[in-house]
């Protein structure tokens, strides 16, 4: 359990775990807040756009349709691994799920089959759409896979969720009676979970952007400059970055 993250600290994690981020013009401030109180967070979900084309897809949920308003989610996950931030407080993703499926992402547990849809589930997970039309043919790409890993795992390790197993991230399907999502060839939430895990026992990293030093990251982790150096013997010159370059932070 835990306050959901800033807006920046969310964006960084996403950067820091290697994930391309488009940034949709207002998503810090797109919510449903006013609908009711966003957060504690307790996990992440993951769900399929029933959509083609990603123009359209993020479009869409921005805006919502019928009598369900945008935004839908967090974050719209495109074939080809970018993700797309669109939102963020609370997002009509989640709707009424089973409450024992939210105690077991708390305590990191088993997940109980579903049974029921009582509990609000906008207040307590961070959503993301994954662009898929949901019929079971339509493909998962392997950079929207990895994506989807990266995302999650970056969040697990932001709140550190899955020091057990991250059962923290669950299936649209695995909440909420009725629904499928995430549904396709080759994809299922437990190779999810498994990959995230293998994920997370990674040494933690920071993607480098414009400007950043190690001086910068050294000070921004808590760490030492001595220290990133140790972990990073490829770093010649600590003021002289590539953008995008890797460098491992401490466990």
């Amino acid at each position: 359990m835990a306050d959901p993250l800033s807006a920046d600290a969310f964006l960084a994690a996403l950067r820091d775990e290697g994930v391309k981020v488009v940034e949709y013009d207002g998503w810090r401030t797109r919510n449903r807040n006013h609908k009711g109180k966003w957060g504690p967070v307790n996990g992440v979900m993951v769900h399929h756009t029933v959509t083609r084309g990603t123009a359209a897809t993020v479009k869409l949920c921005v805006d919502g349709h019928g009598d369900l308003p945008g935004p839908l989610c967090h974050a719209v996950i495109a074939k080809d691994g970018t993700v797309h931030v669109i939102g963020y407080g609370r997002a009509n993703h989640a709707g009424l799920g089973d409450p024992a499926v939210l105690d077991a992402a708390i305590a990191e547990g088993p997940l109980p089959k579903v049974k029921e849809a009582s509990k609000d589930g906008n207040r307590h997970f961070y959503g993301f759409e994954c662009e898929n039309f949901g019929d079971g043919k339509d493909p998962w790409p392997a950079a929207q896979v990895d994506a989807v890993v990266r995302v999650c795992a970056a969040l697990c390790r932001a709140h550190g969720w899955g020091t057990t197993g991250p059962t923290s991230v669950i299936g649209h399907s695995e909440w909420q009676p009725g629904k499928i999502d995430p549904k396709g060839p080759g994809i299922s939430m437990d190779s999810f979970r498994q990959a995230i895990a293998a994920r997370l026992k990674a040494p933690p990293a920071f993607t480098v952007r414009a400007g950043d030093t190690l001086g910068w990251i050294a000070e921004a982790y808590g760490t030492s400059v001595d220290e990133l150096r140790r972990l990073n013997p490829d770093i010649k010159d600590p003021d002289k970055l590539a953008v995008g370059q890797t460098v491992q932070l401490p466990g």
